[in-house]
């Protein structure tokens, strides 16, 4: 485990371990999508939203150490381990990302990618540390920064969950800072004002990102491919056109 050290959110939280592992080839073209931005901002529901209108979406589930909460299913909300076995995942290099918050453990394994459906996408839900690190790991995912149109607004969110003390609300103003100050790093913004202009600004980003040709061409080609050998092989010899064979794409 890596030792604890004071960094720019304050002393005795730990830091990320920067160990980068080699994550499995993808059988399938399919981007994987990215999301972060300071608490409060409303990732989640934005998340799960999208991933309710989008059945070809997936969710990264990460696991954790800490206890399962009423109503939470293991292996849909999180998968709950105890933190023995969490640190020997991180030693084996199991995880894309992981981190230590309230003193609990959480982590996006790489078997989230192992087990991808060749027609689905994946959908992390992370910090921005997080997103750093599959950033580095994953070249193709799609980094989307959510945040509430100004500080105040995101500070009286913080504030509307529920009661937090003056300390900890001014750690997370303070990390919230930091992480507004990496939004220049991502590929992409959804300003989380109205709720439903957001979610369509997310899902446009995640539809439209699927669309790409390196994403999307390979299966239609090979399918195409198919539909028109089996066409020419039906049809007269004699027509140069419809005989001829097909030749490779670029």
């Amino acid at each position: 485990m890596p030792a604890l050290r004071d960094d720019i959110l304050g002393p005795g939280r730990p830091l990320r371990e920067e160990t980068f592992i080699d994550t499995p080839s993808r059988q399938n073209s399919s981007p994987v999508f990215v999301v972060s931005g300071p608490s409060g901002a409303g990732k989640t529901s934005l998340c799960n939203e999208v991933l309710g209108n989008l059945p070809w979406l997936r969710a990264s589930v990460s696991h954790t150490t800490r206890p399962c909460r009423p109503g939470e299913k293991e292996g849909k909300d999180y998968f709950f381990v105890d933190r023995a076995t969490f640190e020997g995942m991180i030693e084996k290099g199991e995880f894309l990302e992981w981190a230590e918050v309230h003193g609990h453990l959480y982590g996006s394994s790489v078997k989230n990618l192992q087990g991808l459906p060749v027609e689905k996408s994946l959908l992390f839900e992370v910090d921005c540390k997080g997103a750093r690190q599959i950033q580095q790991q994953l070249k193709e995912a799609a980094l989307i920064f959510v945040m509430t149109p100004s500080l105040p607004d995101l500070i009286r969110r913080i504030q509307g969950r529920g009661e937090i003390s003056p300390e900890e609300l001014s750690v997370r103003i303070r990390t919230a800072t930091f992480e507004i100050q990496q939004a220049a790093d991502f590929d992409y913004l959804v300003i989380n004002d109205r709720f439903d202009e957001a979610v369509n600004e997310l899902q446009s980003i995640i539809i439209a990102e699927s669309c790409k040709g390196k994403h999307r061409a390979p299966s239609w080609r090979k399918r195409w491919a198919e539909e028109i050998h089996a066409h020419q092989s039906g049809i007269s010899s004699h027509s140069p056109f419809l005989s001829s064979k097909v030749k490779g794409e670029r």
